[in-house]
């Protein structure tokens, strides 16, 4: 398919800059798969469309303050974002630098009086950086960093972002940005669902440059998917093909929770525990094994995130979705409003 296939028209003002003023508190649109039918509600009322038995399926995730800005030996502003589920050796990260023609292999890096890093090996705006000064990394980032707002929220990072920006369930950190679809849901939420007979289980994928890395070919077949690193545990697992036993329907909260559901899927749709690193680029056609609904925000146009919903729901209805969304001023993006697809 062709990556032209995969875009819309969205004006600049309905791309939200910032969450709603209480969260949970978003609009929902509901997309039935089988009508082609759409409702508008608020995120409240997603519990109507759950029952007893079923499972939701969420990514504990937690994103770490992972920009850092500091200086050059010359004075010249540098800006990085470190990459956390890369395994390196001990001391090192990978890193995406801005403008990284001004940064060369060797530069040194400095964060604060007794704080740099020296960057080396880079190449195309990625690199790696050592903190020689044995500081450890958590300081860092708790004294010197910022939150990794996405590029298309034109501010900075404010207090209201360390909070607003991590769901209710992060838990362990390794994430460079929000698995946002989560962002929605509240603990009385949560338990409201949990007091309806509704399971709620955690995985935990921890979302890289991979999840947001732009489509750069015409064909979106030979996008090259970046690994993140994933883990399932046994009793989650155990969970998931419990529910699919019994009939209950799979619900995944977020593009990043269905990808890390069917990474580790079996043919017949059972899931297997493990952790490690996932590539799995979802596009139609997919044959999805796992997931029987999807709570999601609305994704920006050409991304192998608008993609992974198009494989789930049918490219024209998902299409006709955000045209309708857009018709009638929902809000886009990370800090945006949800969709439902069941």
């Amino acid at each position: 398919m062709r990556i032209e296939e995969f875009d819309y028209n969205l004006p600049k003002s309905l791309i939200a800059q910032y969450p709603s003023p209480q969260r949970g508190e978003s609009r929902l649109m509901v997309l039935s798969r089988t009508q082609s039918a759409i409702e508008h509600r608020n995120f409240g009322d997603i519990p109507d469309y759950l029952r007893s038995g079923d499972l939701l399926v969420m990514n504990n995730t937690r994103v770490l303050p992972a920009r850092l800005i500091g200086k050059k030996e010359t004075g010249g502003k540098v800006e990085i974002l470190l990459v956390p589920s890369w395994n390196g050796t001990k001391g090192e990260w990978e890193v995406l630098i801005r403008n990284s023609g001004k940064v060369k292999s060797g530069t040194r890096i400095q964060f604060g009086q007794e704080a740099y890093g020296e960057v080396k090996e880079v190449k195309a705006g990625r690199g790696k950086i050592t903190f020689p000064d044995g500081r450890q990394i958590e300081d860092l980032l708790r004294n010197f960093g910022h939150i990794p707002l996405p590029p298309y929220i034109k501010r900075e990072d404010e207090p209201l972002d360390w909070d607003r920006y991590q769901t209710v369930i992060a838990e362990k950190d390794g994430s460079i940005a929000a698995p946002t679809a989560g962002l929605h849901f509240t603990d009385s939420m949560i338990q409201t669902l949990k007091e309806k007979g509704v399971g709620v289980a955690f995985i935990t994928l921890h979302i890289g440059p991979g999840t947001f890395t732009p489509v750069k070919t015409e064909e979106v077949e030979e996008h090259p998917m970046e690994k993140e690193w994933v883990e399932i545990t046994e009793e989650v697992a155990g969970e998931i093909n419990q529910a699919k036993e019994r009939g209950g329907k799979v619900i995944a909260v977020g593009t990043t929770t269905t990808r890390a559901l069917e990474s580790f899927s079996e043919r017949e749709g059972r899931i297997k525990p493990g952790r490690g690193h996932a590539s799995l680029f979802i596009r139609p056609p997919y044959p999805f094994r796992v997931i029987d609904g999807l709570v999601t925000n609305f994704h920006l146009p050409k991304s192998t995130l608008i993609m992974l919903v198009s494989a789930f729901a049918g490219r024209d209805l998902i299409l006709n979705a955000y045209q309708e969304a857009v018709k009638k001023g929902y809000r886009f993006y990370s800090y945006g409003d949800a969709m439902l697809i069941h």
